[in-house]
């Protein structure tokens, strides 16, 4: 009788736990909801798809929910203020800036696709501040919009929700794909309880914003994995893997969204971090000025001359400097947030934090700052005499920079920032086609498999380009439209009425 109740039981939670697994079913499902996963899952539900999305947390947006603007070429707002740039000349700056190293009908894509992009989102209720560019004499390509990602990602999450019918599982990561007849015929979920979610669709969109989260891929596919990262939690790649495991090629994992580099993990509008994105004197570790530093203001060619040192630098300044930035303000613009012109009035009061956290050093000499850093005092001695010495004389013959931003290190006290590479994401690892279908390493078509956003290669050459501002962003939405309605149309998913 006892062995009879405790298979009776024994069934009975076996039936329990295979209740809750569930099945279902859709025209399309979109693996993630960042930026490109919403921006996705919104496009194919407007147009008539059944549409469920995946998302591993607990809200939709990700690191798309921190950015400031969109990249467009040809919007009624450039028209508005008379901005000259045509299509074909953003696809030729974009090419000639990758060594043609890109996916030229991808990135033709992406840019003829802009502008209606900007109109969409507008139509849709995103507002815009204004037109700019992120760094001086820029093109004007950077919409902000009203919110930052934040703002559109919820409105287009609840909108996609109650008027489309765009249903999104939360805390559901996918696992893998689902393949009938060696083509994908869906996702297979884990939910937030452990139960299996079988999502069977027509098309799968994946859209899971990269790998920054995995050291292991890191340290396989990028130049310099270790890397100050922000809000990468759970980019582990899951999404590429699941693309290459049904054949997907693979492109563009080398590359980097690199980032102003800065103190390790401190915010953007601190200001003691801010002076060192500023272009002062930069020295390796041991005291040798490496590069010409107002490259801090194109933010990949100055990830790749730190990587080339070894991803780690001092930002020195003298007492003088630090006083022009408090009461003149800044020369070089950190974002939004901390813009061109700033005063760094909250430089005292998070100075005590920055030095006890040892990222930021004073010293009343030149020699107790080499003691304190651990800079070769000669080194340092003779790098700081070479630049003042350009800036007397108004020539760098060292790196040529700019005269006007060489501002001498004479006057005590002295202070130096330690700075390290960063990085806002990947943004490579699937091959895809200019109809943002995954493709195999001979560029054929995996049947049903689409890919968006910062999981996708060929958008860049080796470089992250910060030419085009706003344009991972871009990115993002113009591919996660491309692939919605290319899914769309291969599938011959009717429109609502």
């Amino acid at each position: 009788m006892k062995k009879l109740l405790a298979v009776a039981v024994l069934a009975a939670f076996s039936t329990m736990s295979y209740a809750a697994d569930k099945v279902l079913n859709a025209d399309i499902v979109v693996v993630g909801q960042g930026a490109a996963g919403t921006a996705a899952a919104f496009a194919a539900a407007e147009k008539g798809a059944k549409v469920i999305g995946l998302e591993k947390k607990a809200i939709a947006g990700g690191t798309g929910n921190f950015s400031e603007g969109i990249f467009a070429v040809g919007s009624k707002m450039q028209r508005d203020y008379y901005i000259p740039l045509t299509k074909d000349e953003a696809f030729r700056k974009i090419m000639a800036y990758g060594h043609w190293r890109s996916n030229a009908r991808l990135v033709r894509a992406f840019v003829d696709k802009s502008a209606d992009t900007v109109d969409w989102m507008q139509k849709h209720g995103v507002k815009f501040e204004k037109l700019t560019t992120n760094y001086p004499g820029g093109l004007y390509t950077w919409h902000i919009y009203e919110g930052r990602g934040a703002g559109w990602i919820k409105l287009f999450q609840e909108k996609g929700q109650k008027e489309y019918g765009m249903e999104v599982l939360f805390n559901t990561p996918a696992e893998k794909l689902l393949m009938k007849d060696g083509k994908v015929a869906g996702v297979i979920a884990k939910d937030k309880d452990g139960n299996t979610v079988t999502v069977n669709a027509k098309a799968v969109i994946i859209a899971t914003g990269g790998f920054a989260d995995n050291p292991e891929m890191m340290k396989k596919y990028t130049r310099f994995p270790d890397t100050d990262g922000l809000a990468q939690s759970g980019k582990n790649g899951v999404g590429i893997q699941m693309a290459w495991s049904a054949g997907g090629g693979k492109e563009g994992l080398e590359v980097q969204q690199s980032y102003r580099p800065g103190p390790r993990a401190v915010g953007t509008t601190n200001h003691v971090s801010a002076t060192a994105k500023q272009p002062h004197l930069w020295l390796t570790p041991q005291g040798e000025r490496f590069t010409d530093e107002t490259i801090m203001g194109d933010w990949p060619a100055a990830g790749n001359a730190l990587e080339r040192i070894g991803g780690q630098m001092w930002v020195v300044y003298d007492n003088k400097n630090l006083d022009s930035m408090k009461h003149d303000g800044i020369v070089q613009g950190v974002g939004v947030m901390v813009p061109i012109g700033a005063k760094l009035t909250n430089f005292d009061k998070e100075w005590d934090a920055a030095e006890k956290a040892g990222w930021a050093v004073k010293a009343n000499t030149l020699d107790e700052l080499a003691k304190k850093t651990g800079m070769d005092p000669a080194k340092l001695k003779a790098s700081v005499e070479q630049y003042n010495q350009a800036a007397e004389q108004r020539h760098d013959a060292l790196f040529a920079k700019d005269p006007q931003y060489i501002f001498p290190v004479k006057q005590g006290p002295f202070y130096a920032i330690k700075s390290v590479a960063s990085s806002l994401g990947t943004l490579g690892g699937i091959k895809v086609n200019d109809r943002l279908q995954v493709v195999t390493d001979k560029d054929k078509a995996i049947p049903n498999l689409y890919a968006a956003g910062s999981d996708v290669g060929g958008m860049y050459g080796d470089s992250y380009d910060l030419l085009m501002a706003g344009s991972t962003i871009g990115f993002a939405v113009n591919s996660a439209r491309i692939a919605a309605e290319s899914a769309i149309k291969d599938h011959n998913i009717a429109a609502k009425k």
